[in-house]
């Protein structure tokens, strides 16, 4: 059977969602052994990083659901969120592709000025203080600080780093961006297909 059939096209969809539970248990997974670990303390990063994988579980859960079933309302539903999916992140994934040193310079100085438990770990496991400046009066949770060396700044730490994952998460981003397309096709194709072992007078 040519992969054309239904037979295919119900088990790719099925692989693809297969793969989608993986990641979300995977991100879930991450954000859980950050916190277990003391490597994260911030609740709005871990909320936000858990809350994108139980919203990737619940898609995949629907695609799973709509493909074994070929449920056509299911894979109506499933189709347009994908699609909706596909259009953020792949803007995401080029605006992080596309920003020079100076732009990741100001979105990591906003990032730090909002996110005092996430400055935090940072200060603390990259043992610096400050961003580009740093006050004495002001916390800071390194170890420098109670050493006779000064502390050093953040900010140029920080940069070494930035730029790399900000093109990892892009490329990952747009990896996954194009399985989304992909998803939207193959269930596209499925829902116009039909199962060769139901009552034709069944298919709507």
């Amino acid at each position: 059977m040519v992969c054309g059939g239904f037979a295919c096209s119900k088990n790719c969809l099925c692989a693809l969602n297969l793969l989608y539970t993986l990641v979300s248990l995977l991100l879930i997974g991450i954000a859980a052994w950050g916190i277990g670990f003391g490597l994260i303390s911030s609740l709005r990063v871990v909320g936000v990083v858990i809350a994108v994988g139980i919203f990737l579980f619940l898609i995949a859960l629907v695609g799973l659901i709509g493909a074994v079933k070929h449920h056509q309302v299911l894979l109506f539903f499933y189709m347009i969120i994908l699609l909706l999916v596909f259009v953020v992140q792949f803007s995401v994934s080029c605006a992080c592709l596309a920003l020079n040193e100076e732009q990741q310079g100001q979105l990591l100085e906003v990032g730090w000025n909002n996110t005092a438990s996430a400055r935090n770990d940072i200060q603390r496991n990259l043992n610096c203080c400050g961003f580009r400046t740093y006050n004495p009066n002001d916390t800071c949770l390194a170890s420098c600080v109670k050493s006779s060396h000064p502390c050093s700044l953040c900010a140029p730490i920080i940069g070494k780093y930035a730029g790399e994952v900000l093109r990892f998460v892009g490329g990952i981003g747009l990896f996954f961006s194009f399985t989304e397309i992909l998803g939207v096709w193959l269930t596209y194709r499925y829902r116009n297909q039909k199962d060769p072992r139901a009552n034709p007078s069944a298919f709507l």
